[in-house]
């Protein structure tokens, strides 16, 4: 143990040969096996046989990983469009979770007509798995020491009474850093528990889902201006303006992340459009009864 806590981790778990298996990979794979098993128990008690997720998971997974890449070679175009034989090179890096989302929903609309099932039915009993998946997958990134926010003291990081391993890997070339990863995590689980509350309530179809889409999007937004590694682009100065004066009461307790270009983060402002939709249908269909069917019907 305390050679484990002397140094930081390891990103390489084990190797097979010349083939090394990293954490990274071995993380988002137990996340996405978890959020199947929660997703298919909750199938189950509500008559939706365990194929139907399996076989969407065929049709999902392959989409994410294109969206995510996708998502993040079109806001690093500048280097792409000189370097394209890059672009399918996701084992070096450059994968976005709204790109992920993103193809994962455009996917999945397709397979719930190809089986001839409401969407919002589906997405309404896998959105916690979702969550629960990103709350998982986010340690992926504590691994390989990425995803973090701008420097800190380690005094700092004692006050936030975290475990000696997570101090130790956060501490990278010289400096310790936020660790925003274990902020979004944290809200990630936090955000499963709520979602499991409101599936006792028997929503209106669509409010687990657009629930989901809103309490993600509000975390996202606030967790990822203390980035420093944040996807940007430039935009107009009101639209700056806007975008900080929201963010403003995180400043009362930390400084921003420093940005390496733009000046808008192109994750903070989608999630403050997800944000104001999803809380918009919310309100509609659950306050107005446009939407007539509910979570077990």
């Amino acid at each position: 143990m305390s050679l484990f806590l002397a140094s930081t981790l390891n990103p390489v778990a084990f190797k097979l040969g010349p083939l090394s298996v990293h954490w990274y990979g071995i993380i988002l794979g137990s996340a996405t096996l978890i959020g199947l098993w929660v997703a298919i128990r909750e199938g189950r008690r509500l008559g939706v046989h365990s194929d139907v997720f399996l076989d969407m998971l065929l049709w999902v997974l392959p989409a994410a990983i294109v969206g995510a890449r996708l998502y993040f070679v079109a806001f690093q175009w500048e280097y792409y469009s000189q370097h394209p034989g890059e672009i399918i090179a996701i084992w070096n890096g450059g994968i976005a979770i709204y790109g992920a989302l993103i193809g994962a929903v455009i996917a999945g609309y397709f397979y719930t007509r190809k089986i001839d099932m409401p969407f919002l039915k589906l997405a309404d009993i896998v959105a916690p798995s979702i969550l629960l998946g990103q709350a998982i997958g986010r340690w992926g990134n504590f691994v390989n020491q990425e995803a973090h926010g701008g420097e800190v003291t380690r005094a700092f990081l004692e006050g936030l009474h975290l475990p000696d391993w997570i101090i130790r890997q956060m501490y990278i070339e010289g400096a310790y850093y936020h660790p925003t990863f274990l902020y979004e995590s944290v809200w990630n689980f936090a955000g499963v528990l709520v979602l499991l509350v409101l599936r006792r309530l028997n929503l209106r179809r669509g409010g687990m889902f657009f629930s989901y889409i809103a309490w993600y999007a509000l975390g996202r937004f606030f967790i990822e201006g203390l980035r420093t590694d944040s996807l940007a682009f430039d935009g107009p100065g009101w639209l700056e303006a806007f975008v900080d004066a929201i963010w403003s009461p995180m400043s009362l307790f930390f400084e921003p992340g420093a940005m390496a270009y733009g000046n808008i983060r192109t994750s903070q402002l989608l999630s403050l459009l997800l944000f104001i939709a999803a809380a918009a249908v919310i309100v509609f269909w659950q306050v107005t009864g446009k939407e007539k069917q509910r979570y077990t019907d």
